[in-house]
């Protein structure tokens, strides 16, 4: 079986997604992205453990300014918290050094710790710039085509031999204080080559440029990164396979003209033509998928590069926030002599020790975690490679064991009473990223950053064979900013000169502006939690770094805010009870519903501090003081939490100054569940035309219409299901229009379950009966199919057939349809009259047919 794409991706790390979006936007390509693993995301991936602890895998820290190349492949919607100003803090024996961001705070503490070596000290920088400079001379040299990397990489190292010496030399050159050199030499952690071996353009690059503004965290997970760009690619058509692994990269002729893959998830083997491939994959594996066409000399080149480190980690779980120990979310580095090679000829567990205390730096975590990393050589476990997790002897997980409590020693001798606060532990050793990123004896960052790489033709984006390009780590550096930097060389070698120029001017404007007429989607924080009644609470959200709202909002819409209850979230929709007015803050209030697994979270385990995920806003519920001013008197008609969005309305209209005749008629079931008695006293004493009547233990029947029905030219009704059918159908008996009746429903957590169970049984009985698809005809002449379990919305939107719609999930009542023929299951949500549902009125979010459908739109 073959496929035809015109470009194939390898891998789904920032650089492989990089260079995927870039190639699809600006080359128009059709890009399809094959990743082995069953997760996407490379390095940002994510994983859980005892249904509560999230680990990062790769990404512990980035630049707080990131700079344009995240903002352009994010569209500018990833989320930083930023680290403490002190970020790294560096632990030698006998004396601390604390990082601070920025470079002027960190030249002066460096002065003030060394006063003697200040001129040596401003000597050095201007050689970290120089030797930055040579780098990215270099990596955008290895871009070009063939001629002009032969005449470019010995010009590049003679114009910048700075950047090709080692760290140890440079230090060594600069300083004359030990203690100074170790300061100065550290953090070359965060590329993974010893100071003997690295090149000093790769330490210029990442702790001493990268990271000098500071350093931050995303906001929800690294995770959160990738599943940002995965959307967006969406828009430019590319296509995102996860459990595919590449088994041979196809040539023909000394050209590129496709891969052969094996479906993970089937065993399935095909072919994927295309007279490109970009491998993200790293420059090893890269070749050895070239298999017979890789040319001897390339494989000796290979060869001649020192090995890659690889890393053991360990994954801590705490019963306690970490900052007990007096942790603030900085990282700390441990260092066992001045003199640090890694700690070469130490055993396992003894070397150059980084830790991560990532959920303070997110506020989105629930639960507490530690990441714990030292690079090692791959041989430590060379006699398990080959065998599979389950295989593997007790020796191994005995020398795991060793090795985290090795490590754990040293988390307990810094903060006494570590161990104790110990809930959770995982080790992993470099088999583990042999297995899940797939990488050459489980390396952690790609090529080793020495010298002999910078000047290697094999380690750049371009290659020898046609057609055939490398991204991520290998193309320009480590680091997750670093593969998507590669992302973006292996564009510059795909994409023509015109498309080239096209995209660089994108990629410096960073993200584009938010489009205002799509909903926002990011965190808020939680500012405080209000009770308002012994089932119902008030809760407050703001932006996390204060100030204004990122989106504004009509009176009357709503969220929808995505619950941690579990690894994976649940997704909820809440009405907006705050007016727009406020600017800074939203409030939505919740009913505690029974067996309600979100309002359980947020009543029971929400607290005052943390980041929820929320879109919005959404939904058309909505009334404008400027846009209906000339509706004439408004009605609002509230049944219990229904009064939600009502407030909002009535906040509006405070804000605006309204002066018309407004009506709030609210039923509650006792006195005891009133709702916001003081927001409507408050707002009784500034709205000169609103009168308010409350029915505590009552129904809202006829009676209580009576009065008000006859003014009302605009009418709000949100509340329980069947409330709203009955109130519906006495308005249309005290002769108010249809059309000026506005209905939203709150809907339970139960009657989504429901919903999912009548879909599941329709799908049951479908195939039993050998039925694949239904088909649902409209009143106009069009036709589309719905699968069986699948709603009508759903269908219509699958086929591209334009029906109205808001919240999807019969909260707003927007989609109404019209019933003409056929047989079906469906919940009306009290969003019509008795009169109405007999005339066949039903909401397409919640309509499932049982047969073939004939509808009105």
């Amino acid at each position: 079986m073959q496929e035809a794409v015109d470009v194939v991706v390898i891998g789904s790390g920032m650089g492989g997604l990089a260079a995927a979006r870039t190639i699809a936007q600006f080359g128009g390509k059709r890009v399809l992205v094959l990743e082995q693993h069953y997760t996407v995301g490379g390095m940002t991936h994510e994983f859980a453990r005892e249904g509560k602890y999230q680990f990062g895998t790769g990404l512990h820290y980035i630049s707080a300014n990131a700079g344009p190349f995240l903002e352009y492949l994010t569209d500018g919607r990833v989320q930083l918290s930023p680290l403490p100003d002190d970020y790294d803090v560096l632990h030698f024996p006998g004396f601390d050094f604390a990082v601070p961001a920025t470079k002027e705070r960190f030249r002066a503490r460096l002065v003030e710790a060394f006063p003697g070596e200040a001129g040596a000290i401003d000597r050095f920088f201007t050689e970290t710039r120089r030797a930055m400079a040579g780098l990215a001379a270099r990596n955008v040299c290895s871009s070009l085509p063939a001629a002009l990397r032969t005449l470019g990489f010995p010009l590049v190292e003679r114009l910048f031999p700075v950047a090709y010496r080692s760290l140890s030399d440079q230090v060594s050159r600069s300083f004359r204080d030990p203690r100074l050199r170790a300061v100065m030499a550290a953090r070359w952690g965060l590329y993974g080559t010893p100071p003997g071996s690295s090149a000093f353009g790769y330490h210029a690059a990442v702790p001493l440029t990268f990271f000098m503004d500071g350093t931050a965290h995303p906001v929800g997970g690294p995770r959160e990164i990738s599943q940002i760009v995965v959307e967006i690619l969406g828009r430019y058509g590319v296509e995102v396979r996860a459990r595919q692994r590449v088994d041979r990269i196809v040539v023909e002729r000394g050209r590129v003209t496709g891969v052969d893959v094996e479906d993970g998830a089937t065993g399935r083997r095909y072919r994927v033509r295309a007279p490109a491939v970009v491998s993200a994959a790293g420059v090893r594996n890269a070749y050895t998928l070239l298999g017979p066409e890789a040319k001897p000399g390339w494989r000796r080149e290979l060869a001649s590069l020192p090995a890659e480190p690889s890393a053991v980690m360990l994954f801590l779980g705490l019963d306690r926030s970490p900052a007990v120990f007096g942790a603030r979310g900085e990282n700390h580095w441990f260092m066992p002599d001045l003199d640090d090679h890694g700690g070469s000829g130490r055993p396992p567990g003894e070397g150059t020790l980084y830790v991560s205390f990532a959920s303070l730096n997110n506020p989105a975590a629930r639960f507490h975690t530690v990441e714990v990393l030292e690079l090692v050589d791959p041989k430590l476990v060379d006699r398990w490679r080959g065998t599979s997790i389950e295989d593997r002897p007790e020796e191994y997980r005995r020398l795991k064991d060793e090795l985290a409590g090795r490590l754990i020693d040293r988390l307990d001798k810094q903060w006494p009473g570590f161990r104790e606060t110990i809930a959770f532990a995982e080790l992993a050793t470099p088999l583990s990223f042999e297995t899940y990123q797939h990488s050459v004896r489980g390396s952690f960052y790609g090529l080793s950053a020495t010298p002999g790489r910078m000047r290697s033709a094999l380690a750049g984006a371009r290659t020898s064979v046609k057609g055939l390009v490398i991204a991520g780590q290998d193309a320009w550096g480590s680091g997750v900013v670093g593969a998507l930097a590669g992302g973006l060389m292996a564009a510059n070698a795909v994409l023509r000169p015109r498309q080239m120029s096209a995209m660089w001017r994108t990629v410096r404007a960073g993200g584009p502006a938010r489009d205002e007429s799509t909903p926002w989607r990011g965190y808020l924080r939680v500012a405080g939690i209000e009770t308002l009644s012994p089932t119902v609470r008030r809760f407050r959200l703001e932006p996390l770094g204060g100030g204004a709202l990122p989106f504004s909002f009509t009176a009357g819409q709503y969220l929808k805010v995505d619950l941690p209850v579990a690894v994976e979230p649940i997704e909820r929709s809440y009405s907006i009870c705050s007016g727009p007015g406020a600017g800074d803050f939203v409030e939505i209030a919740v009913k505690r519903e029974p067996r309600g697994l979100g309002s359980a979270f947020l009543h029971d385990e929400l607290v005052a501090g943390q980041a929820l995920r929320v879109t919005g806003p959404l939904g058309e519920f909505t009334w404008d003081p400027v846009r209906d001013h000339g509706s004439g008197s408004l009605l609002l008609i509230a049944g219990g939490v229904g009064i939600t969005p009502l407030m909002g309305v009535l906040a509006a209209a405070d804000g605006a100054g309204h002066r018309g005749r407004i009506v709030l008629l609210a039923g509650f079931r006792s006195e005891d569940e009133v709702l916001f008695r003081p927001d409507i006293a408050a707002l009784r004493t500034r709205l000169p035309g609103l009168e308010v009547r409350i029915l505590a233990g009552r129904r809202i029947d006829a009676e209580a219409l009576r009065p008000y029905a006859g003014a009302a030219g605009r009418v709000h009704l949100c509340g329980p299901a069947a409330m709203m059918q009955d109130v519906i159908g006495l308005l249309t008996a005290l002769g108010v229009p249809r059309e000026v009746v506005h209905t939203e429903a709150f809907v339970s957590e139960r009657s989504r379950q429901t919903r999912r169970e009548r879909a599941h049984a329709i799908a049951v009985a479908a195939a039993a009966a050998g039925t694949t698809q239904f088909t649902i005809g409209t009143r106009d002449g069009q036709a589309f199919a719905c699968r069986p379990g699948q709603t009508v919305l759903d269908a219509g939107n699958a086929a591209g057939v334009s029906l109205p719609q808001s919240c999807g999930e019969g909260a707003c009542g927007t989609c109404r349809i019209q019933v003409v023929s056929g047989t079906y299951e469906t919940d009306p949500r009290g969003m019509f009259s008795a009169e109405e549902l007999d005339a066949g009125w039903r909401l397409a979010c919640q309509t499932l047919p049982r047969e073939d459908l004939m509808i009105a739109r």
